[in-house]
């Protein structure tokens, strides 16, 4: 039997950081209230496309699985905020990479769409239809915030990371997965304004207005993700102390607090880096995961537990069997362009730029 094993991983954090202190500079907040409430003490804000985020961290893990680059057979970028809608995100990468002829697609389920990619990467290694791929998970969302709605505005970051898959005989990877949505609550976490839905309708493409019920979210995620967690460690026969680590999705500290305790899994066997850069929506995931090893918080052999939930209401959970090799085989010497702006600058640049442009829906 085939499997997937994860060989090569990067990251790549835009330096540029926005505090809960700046945010009070323009919103009705302070720094207790954002770390209170959601863990939260400040975000990065991107001063490059997502695109070049992208290339940047897949480099980083081709390097680290030394894959040379003519070898790469797929793509698949997780996000829903590409800088266009056609072409995908993952033909640009492929371009940029110079990953002649690799396949490329695009999967948006929100912040389960780096999660969503690595079944579909995993499951294509798996039946023999390619024998490695790259899988991204990144946002860039900054550009697309409703700055004036804390609601929101105080929860995400930009951000991205990338792993590689390779076909192996070693029973490596993800080993179970679950894959669910509440469609029928899909409008509690709504962002109005992007999409054909609103084009030629008098709204200004881009200029977003989000929903976010902040209680129903908390309720539905945390089922969601715990269900989900039961049923891939029941497909392996597994119990709370047979996992390692769990790398959950970070949207805020108070869900992965509660999908832990259903799960009986004490805190301490979870990865949390929300403090750090808030919700990247479906970069959160693999950054954590890339942190993770490098703070040698991995082990060769281990049980992780991944597990997710985002707009749609779209909810995941896998149990991924690490290998021998916690360490990547080379580097990257791809990096960032320098930021010559603050995060502060680079939002009040938006802020400025969608002033009043907003119009009335018809």
């Amino acid at each position: 039997m085939q499997f997937a094993a994860i060989t090569g991983w990067g990251k790549c954090m835009p330096p540029a950081v926005l505090s809960n202190a700046d945010l009070a500079t323009f919103l009705d907040t302070d720094d207790e209230w954002i770390r209170t409430r959601t863990g939260i003490h400040e975000r990065r804000i991107s001063h490059v496309s997502l695109g070049e985020m992208g290339y940047v961290a897949a480099s980083r893990a081709l390097a680290g699985a030394s894959l040379p680059v003519a070898d790469l057979e797929l793509i698949v970028f997780g996000t829903c905020s590409m800088d266009e809608q056609v072409p995908n995100m993952a033909s640009w990468v492929q371009n940029r990479l110079g990953a002649r002829g690799a396949g490329a697609m695009d999967v948006n389920t929100a912040c389960t769409s780096f999660l969503y990619g690595l079944t579909t990467a995993s499951s294509m290694i798996k039946a023999g239809v390619v024998r490695n791929a790259v899988v991204i998970g990144g946002e860039l969302i900054s550009p697309l915030m409703d700055w004036g709605n804390r609601n929101v505005s105080v929860l995400f970051g930009d951000g991205c990371a990338a792993v590689v898959l390779q076909a192996t005989g070693r029973e490596e990877g993800v080993l179970a997965d679950r894959l669910g949505c509440y469609g029928d609550v899909r409008g509690i976490l709504q962002v109005h304004g992007m999409g054909s839905r609103y084009a030629n309708r008098g709204w200004v493409l881009g200029d977003t207005d989000w929903v976010f019920e902040g209680q129903e979210i908390f309720k539905r995620a945390t089922v969601g993700m715990s269900r989900a967690c039961e049923a891939v460690l029941a497909a392996r026969g597994l119990g709370p102390e047979d996992v390692h680590l769990v790398v959950p999705h970070q949207a805020n500290l108070r869900i992965i607090e509660a999908v832990a305790k259903r799960a009986g899994i004490p805190m301490e066997r979870c990865y949390v880096n929300i403090q750090r850069y808030g919700n990247m929506s479906s970069a959160t995931v693999p950054v954590a995961l890339v942190e993770a090893l490098e703070e040698g918080r991995v082990a060769p052999g281990c049980n992780l537990l991944l597990t997710g939930f985002g707009a749609g209401l779209s909810w995941s959970a896998h149990v991924l069997r690490w290998g021998e090799r916690t360490a990547p085989l080379a580097s990257s010497d791809v990096e960032l362009p320098p930021c010559t702006k603050t995060a502060l600058e680079m939002v009040r640049g938006y802020m400025a730029l969608k002033r009043g442009s907003r119009l009335q829906p018809g």
